[in-house]
């Protein structure tokens, strides 16, 4: 990584790092106290505790990196956003896509209560791996069997939340390459299926089991549709900690749940129908470089800035605090703790980014003809048989 990028890194890594504890801290005694006593009062206090960890990185995309999100729908579905619980499906176009998301979301008022399928191996994450384990996330293991009993328990569990909620889903299964796309155009190909061009196939049985659970009591699909202009550099976590601007285009179309077909079959063809058309969006945006619908006016709230603010006055006082105490500074042990500390910090936010991009280094996968529509929900490209 280069130098500039780690001095930028390690003081936004201390603090994202420290409050980050103080926020796991908190959510581990109110899941200890509160929740056995009231889930919704701790599903409520949950969500305010984690939007201040959450803010902080939506102060990266807006303050930060200044990267501007237009977002391209129109007004009735803008002012029902976040007033209502919508199960979100999006292609998987750059590695901070789920950023996009959350800006959305705290624009909309409901950061705290957005939630995600992720995989399993997110949840060991320091700080926000934790924080969304107790915020109820959905870990998978990209192994249907595996899998199956789990997303069903976590969609149920739901079902009593409180306060609006978005659960989003990749049904892509991983982030847009080249390769990849070239992967399913020969499996489009080769099954009888209109080739792709700016989107991978959808994965439709995970996004079949969601819409058989929830549509008892989430009225709405999110179809989001996000592109990057042609003048605008691909936004990256590199580029996010560097304070490189980006632009990115957010198409959103609100579909009513009880308008979904009955039957699984036709609810997966739905999906891919879905794709499909936003398949042909992207070729529109591409050749007119907007979306062509009303433009919605999301700003750029402070709240975030006040968040972060408020979060670096209280750490450096209790460092200030913790130095007088103990004189760490004044020893060669103390200087080395300090800066075995610091290191730790930045590898955890080197294996954050890391992990935001692992999608991108995942290798395609040539998908055989004849498929049975097998796939997993998250991960490379399906194999079918």
């Amino acid at each position: 990584m280069a130098i500039a990028a780690a001095v930028v890194i390690v003081p936004l890594g201390v603090l994202f790092f420290l409050s980050g504890l103080i926020v796991n801290f908190i959510q581990a005694v109110c899941f200890v106290l509160i929740r056995p006593l009231s889930k919704n009062t701790y599903r409520r206090i949950n969500r305010a505790v984690a939007e201040l960890l959450w803010l902080e990185l939506v102060w990266l995309v807006d303050w930060w990196a200044g990267v501007k999100i237009q977002v391209y729908t129109d007004s009735e579905t803008f002012k029902l956003m976040g007033q209502e619980h919508a199960l979100v499906i999006c292609n998987h176009r750059s590695d901070i896509d789920w950023l996009v998301g959350w800006v959305l979301a705290q624009r909309s008022g409901c950061l705290g209560s957005t939630l995600a399928v992720m995989k399993k191996s997110s949840k060991l994450l320091p700080v926000i791996g934790w924080s969304m384990w107790f915020s109820e996330y959905l870990f998978l293991e990209r192994s249907w069997a595996k899998d199956e009993t789990t997303l069903k328990s976590g969609l149920q569990r739901l079902r009593d939340y409180p306060l609006p909620f978005w659960l989003a889903l990749f049904v892509e299964g991983t982030q847009f390459t080249q390769a990849k796309l070239l992967a399913a155009q020969e499996y489009a190909t080769s099954a009888g299926m209109a080739v792709p061009r700016n989107v991978l196939i959808p994965r439709t049985k995970g996004f079949v089991t969601a819409v058989s659970h929830m549509r008892t009591f989430v009225p709405a699909i999110y179809d989001v549709t996000v592109a990057i202009p042609k003048t605008s550099p691909a936004p990256t976590m590199i580029r996010l900690f560097k304070g490189q601007p980006s632009v990115m285009h957010v198409h959103l179309k609100r579909h009513l749940m009880k308008d979904l077909p009955e039957t699984d079959d036709a609810v997966a063809q739905w999906c891919k129908d879905a794709f499909a058309a936003k398949d042909k969006l992207l070729d529109k945006h591409a050749a007119e470089g907007s979306f062509g619908e009303q433009l919605q006016d999301t700003g750029r709230p402070v709240k975030s800035l006040l968040v972060v603010v408020c979060w670096a006055i209280l750490l450096v006082l209790g460092a200030l605090k913790f130095f007088q105490w103990s004189s760490l500074l004044s020893s060669w042990k103390g200087l080395t703790f300090s800066a075995a500390a610091l290191a730790i910090v930045t590898i955890l936010m080197q294996i954050l980014i890391q992990f935001s991009q692992s999608e991108r280094s995942t290798p395609a996968k040539v998908i055989p003809a004849k498929p049975k529509n097998r796939g997993e929900i998250s991960g490379t490209q399906d194999k079918r048989q």
